[in-house]
């Protein structure tokens, strides 16, 4: 079966006669591949028994299932990026992917990259690592601080009761504007949720796992108490459910969920959208009574990299080695997050003076750097397209709309989320 590729490989200048050849799969986005070719000739020049080939997948239909078709007709590459932990799972689950704790040098990239903490989010059920990650958004809510200031707020608020509060005083001020423009609270897709309900539920929950096997191990609490949220939000006329155009810049509503893939389209077309003077950042708002000073944990958009047990040994070996030898200098993670402008999974992101400079030239990206330790990535099951789309359609989207009770809603979606996973 062909398997559709693009780019061109990456050689060393002076390739030993003997070079172990590996393929390696970049994802389908030019400054991801850019680094990983740079990557590759530095890497080679020092090693010239190894022979890294860089190429960018094809996204048609989707990266994903250019990867399982590679898999089917048996010419998957020796590694790839791009994985995320749940399409990591569907590998998993198949057989697919090779255990990167058992390779000789996991541990030496883990404390080389500070990710002691962070790593655990990526453990599969057999306790095993099989997604080294690369990168991770940890998302964060914008605040309008500008009219913060003229509401009488110093800064964004905590607790659910504090956001009610600057919502009932924005109201009385600006009858025309909302605390949050929304209309995807309404709208089932799966993947909405990463950025509506699980960033408010791993706060609440303190990074409660939701899915484990097959079994839905959330906290019960913090999920009810989410639907509630939102419920009371749409109730008191404080979120905009209808379709609007940039409604965060322009003003419209105050608060918003804000990647760092925001910023370069705000530096075009807002210029004047700048932190500190026109917006702040802030984590999910927690559950009153969360203990003060006790980090708030949030959802991380994050990807990460994976080698294939059909390719052989040798192949596989040649790339751990050119993974580790990534990955172990922190200078790497640095060009990745100027190539790139994603965040790279460490602990010491906010902290080492080797990311410093470019940070101070970013502040707008240390709120991120910072949060990168409390960020929690999907939980890891083939099923979690379905489980999400199901958690939409018969707990969040009714919530909000008011159709349900909070707890009729968590119960239904739960039964509905369960009869997926145990099909």
């Amino acid at each position: 079966m062909a398997v559709l590729l693009a780019g061109i490989g990456v050689g060393s200048s002076a390739p030993s006669a003997a070079a172990v050849e590996a393929t390696f799969w970049s994802a389908p986005n030019p400054t991801q591949e850019v680094f990983w070719r740079e990557m590759a000739q530095a890497f080679m020049r020092e090693r010239p028994d190894i022979r890294i080939d860089v190429r960018a997948m094809v996204e048609s239909p989707s990266s994903e299932a250019t990867i399982l078709t590679a898999i089917a007709g048996g010419t998957a590459p020796a590694g790839s990026e791009n994985i995320f932990i749940g399409f990591g799972a569907q590998l998993y689950e198949s057989g697919a992917l090779v255990p990167l704790d058992t390779l000789p040098g996991w541990d030496q990239i883990i404390r080389a990259r500070g990710m002691e903490e962070a790593i655990e989010g990526w453990r599969f059920p057999d306790g095993h690592f099989y997604i080294l990650p690369i990168y991770s958004n940890a998302m964060l809510f914008g605040w309008r601080i500008d009219v913060l200031r003229e509401l009488g707020y110093a800064e964004p608020p905590r607790t659910y009761s504090e956001v009610f509060a600057v919502g009932q005083r924005l109201r009385q001020a600006r009858p025309r504007s909302f605390l949050m423009a929304r209309a995807e609270l309404l709208d089932p897709t799966w993947w909405q949720r990463w950025f509506d309900f699980f960033m408010l539920y791993y706060a609440a929950s303190q990074g409660a796992p939701f899915v484990v096997g097959q079994d839905v191990t959330a906290d019960r609490e913090a999920a009810v108490g989410v639907f509630r949220f939102y419920q009371e939000l749409n109730r008191r006329n404080l979120i905009l459910t209808r379709t609007s155009t940039d409604p965060f810049p322009t003003g419209l509503s105050i608060w918003a969920d804000i990647g760092p893939w925001t910023f370069p389209d705000w530096k075009e077309r807002f210029p004047e959208m700048r932190l500190g003077e026109t917006f702040a950042l802030s984590p999910p708002p927690v559950p009153d009574g969360y203990p003060a000073g006790e980090p708030i944990r949030t959802f991380a958009d994050a990807k990460g990299l994976v080698l294939y047990a059909q390719a052989p040994k040798e192949q596989r070996d040649a790339v751990w080695e050119f993974i580790r030898w990534v990955f172990t200098r922190p200078e790497s993670d640095l060009r990745w997050l100027e190539a790139t402008s994603l965040p790279p999974v460490r602990g010491d992101l906010a902290t080492s003076p080797v990311f410093s400079g470019y940070l101070r030239q970013h502040p707008e990206l240390v709120p991120y750097a910072e949060a990168l330790p409390y960020a929690v990535p999907p939980f890891a099951s083939h099923r979690v397209t379905d489980v999400q789309t199901a958690l939409g359609e018969a707990g969040l989207v009714p919530a909000v709309r008011g159709t349900k009770t909070p707890e009729q809603a968590w119960e239904d979606a739960r039964a509905a989320m369960e009869t997926v996973l145990r099909r």
